[in-house]
């Protein structure tokens, strides 16, 4: 019996991988830019890091971690999201630390144990920012006109940008107890789940994609009405910058987003009619996760994450993949075959993508691989253009054939403007 990949869990193969790195390449370009760095964090982690990080009363935390006991007695878990390592990563080693902020990039896979559906696996992937060190509205600016860019540049329509405040530890602990005497009102419309966090922590409620709770909570209180003076001050600094960055927006006063550690500015990139997966990409402020984290000092910071998998389903299949070979070298005989090989290895040590048939074939089975393939030339190999020294050079494009020099036809393929 052939094994098959863990449910939940995908093979990314050939062209598909194609659009994968010409994505991650765009991003990394993207990055560049801003001035973001890339930061690579391991796949373990403890326990610990998500349980203080994510929190636990989150889906993440509670039901989703893929996590395990190693050998030493230790819990360990297979990183369910990025920025809780990235922020483990800066106060281990202080990256870039200097007179200002730091920006920091990563790109790889997640894991959590959801129903697998479309758009979403239980090993996906993303591409993340965060900013560290400074709490200027300029920065939650330049995070979201960074994304709103990279989102634009990738090609992606439609999408529109909501954001929202979560105010800060002065000022929630007020909105806190409205909302959870607005939810003691409603507790028999709730889930299960929901009347459970209606007291450990209501806002999760807002987040819960229950239809029956989305109902009960449609006029819930808003948290803009509850915000303390600086907060106040800093969503709307943070809405008069983007302004000028002509990145348009529109507020979201429901938006929590499905982590604890967010406070002040959240937003959310959205797809209208995409149901309850219409976010294609989200973030937001974290200024007090380094202190959750065993931080000796605050560190003001902002971040956000991508779906990979949900971007490239929703750009669709634009940008076909790059031809597999550039020329592809064909014989009359098996004979030839060392010849072929030859000629084969001289193009791609110049960088030419080159191919060939190994098994021997008909010549016309050989020219259906090469069509196949889209290389835009053929060379054809055969005993009596071998005797003058030559070779046949196939334009696919034009379906003209000619007889050439074999060094010369070397010398056009190697100085050949290629694709990819």
């Amino acid at each position: 019996m052939t094994l098959t990949t863990v449910r939940g869990m995908k093979d990314i193969l050939p062209p598909e991988s194609e659009r994968w790195a010409a994505l991650e390449a765009s991003f990394r370009a993207h990055a560049a830019r801003y001035g973001f760095r890339e930061v690579r964090t391991p796949l373990l982690e403890r326990t610990e890091l998500f349980a203080r990080a994510v929190g636990e009363t989150t889906d993440i935390v509670e039901k989703e971690m893929y996590t395990f006991t190693d050998r030493s007695g230790e819990s360990l878990t297979v990183r369910p999201e990025g920025t809780a390592s990235v922020v483990r990563a800066f106060l281990d080693h202080r990256p870039g630390s200097g007179d200002g902020p730091v920006r920091l990039y990563y790109i790889g896979p997640m894991f959590r144990h959801e129903r697998p559906q479309k758009g979403r696996m239980r090993q996906f992937h993303q591409m993340g920012a965060e900013l560290f060190g400074t709490d200027a509205p300029y920065a939650d600016a330049e995070t979201i006109a960074f994304l709103h860019g990279f989102l634009n540049g990738a090609g992606l329509g439609g999408v529109s940008l909501q954001v929202n405040s979560l105010g800060d530890p002065e000022c929630r602990p007020a909105y806190h107890a409205r909302l959870t005497e607005y939810l003691a009102a409603r507790d028999g419309e709730l889930c299960d789940d929901c009347r459970r966090r209606r007291t450990r922590n209501p806002l999760r409620v807002l987040d819960c994609k229950a239809e029956r709770c989305v109902r009960a909570t449609a006029d819930a209180p808003s948290i803009l009405d509850s915000l303390c003076g600086p907060c106040r001050d800093h969503f709307a600094a943070v809405e008069a910058a983007l302004s000028s960055a002509g990145v348009p927006f529109s507020r979201n006063p429901r938006m929590v987003r499905g982590l604890d550690y967010y406070q002040r500015t959240t937003f959310e990139f959205v797809i209208p009619g995409m149901g309850a997966q219409n976010t294609v990409a989200a973030g937001g402020r974290y200024d007090g996760l380094a202190q959750l984290l065993g931080g000796k000092e605050r560190v003001p910071a902002i971040g956000f994450a991508i779906g990979v998998e949900r971007l490239l389903m929703l750009l669709g299949e634009r940008g076909d993949a790059s031809p597999a070979a550039d020329v592809f070298l064909v014989t009359t005989s098996a004979a030839l075959l060392p010849e072929a090989f030859r000629r084969k290895m001289e193009l791609v040590a110049a960088g030419v993508r080159a191919d060939m048939d190994y098994e021997g074939r008909s010549l016309k089975s050989q020219f259906r691989r090469a069509d196949r393939s889209g290389a835009k030339v053929v060379l054809v190999l055969g005993e009596e253009e071998a005797r003058r020294g030559a070779v046949g050079y196939r334009d696919m494009a034009k379906g003209i054939q000619e007889e050439i020099p074999a060094e010369e036809a070397m010398r056009r393929l190697r100085g050949a403007p290629r694709e990819g």
